[in-house]
C-alpha cells in the first residue's frame, strides 16, 4: 500500500481488483477543508479513462508491472503478432490491447509489453516510426510556394498528409500519437 500523495504519472495501481494506470494527478490543498488528490486513471482492461478523487490520507495498492522488449512482426485480422527477441517465441495480441497507434507500426518495429504477472496489460509503442510513402500524387515543380500538403498512403496502409515535394518511395517519420508527418527520414 502506498499513500495517494506519492502517485506519479505512469504508475499502475489496483482499484476494485482492476488495474489502472495514472494518467494525471494533482494534489489540491483548498483554503478550507482537508487536502485531496485528484487523478485521471486509465482502466487497463477496457481503456476507459475515469476521474477519481482521493482524500490525502488514503492509501492504494501499487501493482507490480514489468516491461519486456518485443518486436512487431505482422498483423493477421484483429491480432498483432510480436516476437520475443530472446526466445523467438511469437505472441499474438488483440489490436485493442495495443491501442490506436498500432495501425502505424511497420514490420520489425521495437515495442515493450507491460506485464502484470503473465498477463499483457499494455503495449508501449514508440513515439515515432519510419514508414515509406507507397502511393501519392507526384509533386509538381513550383507547387511548394504555399507550403500545402497532399495525402499519401504509407507502407502500413494508412493515409498521412505530407508536403507537396514528397514522392513515392521516400522514407518519412510519422508521430504515432498524432498520426502526423514530422520529417523526411
Amino acid at each position: 500500500m502506498i499513500p495517494v500523495n506519492s502517485l506519479k504519472k505512469g504508475m499502475t495501481i489496483v482499484l476494485d481488483d482492476i488495474l489502472h494506470r495514472v494518467i494525471e494527478h494533482q494534489h489540491v490543498k483548498p483554503g478550507k477543508g482537508p487536502a485531496f488528490v485528484r487523478t485521471k486513471l486509465k482502466r487497463m482492461d477496457s481503456g476507459a479513462v475515469i476521474d477519481r478523487t482521493f482524500r490525502s490520507s488514503e492509501k492504494v495498492d501499487q501493482a507490480i508491472v514489468t516491461s519486456k522488449p518485443m518486436e512487431y512482426i505482422y498483423r493477421d485480422g484483429d491480432s498483432l503478432y510480436f516476437m520475443d527477441k530472446d526466445t523467438y517465441e511469437q505472441v499474438p495480441v488483440a489490436i485493442d490491447v495495443a491501442g490506436e497507434g498500432a495501425e502505424y507500426l511497420p514490420e520489425n518495429c521495437a515495442v515493450s509489453f507491460i506485464m502484470h504477472g503473465d498477463t499483457i496489460v499494455d503495449v508501449e509503442l514508440p513515439d515515432t516510426v519510419q514508414v515509406t510513402v507507397a502511393r501519392t500524387d507526384p509533386g509538381v515543380k513550383g507547387d511548394t510556394a504555399q507550403g500545402g500538403s497532399k495525402p499519401a498512403t504509407t507502407s502500413t496502409g494508412l493515409v498521412v498528409q505530407v508536403p507537396l515535394f514528397l514522392n513515392e518511395g521516400e522514407a518519412i517519420i510519422v508521430n504515432i500519437k498524432t498520426g502526423k508527418y514530422l520529417k523526411r527520414a
